[in-house]
């Protein structure tokens, strides 16, 4: 008898686990991490602007507008590279299959580098920028008229003043794609600078 009771309860147990696993499957797939797929299936549009208003075109519009932000622009050339938009204000770290790794946002400084191929030729952990602000991850790549173009994180996360007056070139990143942009643009690695 007690051999037959405690399969009962193994069996009851299994049961229980199988059914929490099944209830822990269905929240992971309605979670917030998947918003497009739930809203069209609540018939829903959460696509929306700052301020809370619905995005003119819908999701399938913001979904287009975010893929096209993340294309590598097709001017900026092949193989592994750095690529700098500089309307876009926006990075792409791009390896030898011709696919980003990665692309974000970046903050421009007062003075922008011309559109072309350059290669990075220095780099330093930790200076005092142009701009009197510390900071890391310092990736340079190109030097014209007394003023030096590089990407660097500021350790405060500020970004350059373009209204400052001061001639830069800092390009500025995010703290974690600056760790990024260090780790990806070794010495040498071609920068690539579109419109």
């Amino acid at each position: 008898m007690a051999r037959s009771s405690s399969g009962v309860i193994v069996a009851a147990l299994t049961a229980a686990a199988l059914a929490g696993v099944g209830f822990l499957a269905y929240q992971a797939e309605a979670a917030p991490d998947k918003p497009a797929r739930h809203a069209a299936a609540a018939g829903k549009d959460k696509a929306s602007q700052p301020g809370g208003r619905p995005a003119a075109g819908g999701a399938s519009q913001d979904k287009g507008q975010e893929q096209d932000r993340n294309a590598v622009p097709a001017a900026s050339g092949t193989g592994m590279r750095v690529v700098y938009a500089l309307a876009q204000k926006r990075v792409w770290l791009v390896g030898a299959d011709g696919k980003a790794s990665r692309t974000f946002d970046v903050a421009p400084s007062a003075v922008s580098p011309q559109a072309g191929t350059y290669a990075v030729t220095s780099r330093s952990a930790t200076i005092t920028g142009s701009d009197g602000i510390p900071v890391e991850h310092v990736v340079r790549f190109h030097a014209a008229n007394g003023v030096v173009f590089g990407f660097s994180a500021a350790v405060d996360g500020s970004s350059p003043n373009p209204n400052s007056g001061k001639r830069t070139g800092a390009i500025r990143e995010r703290p974690a794609d600056g760790r990024a942009m260090w780790e990806f643009a070794v010495s040498g690695t071609k920068v690539v600078v579109v419109p």
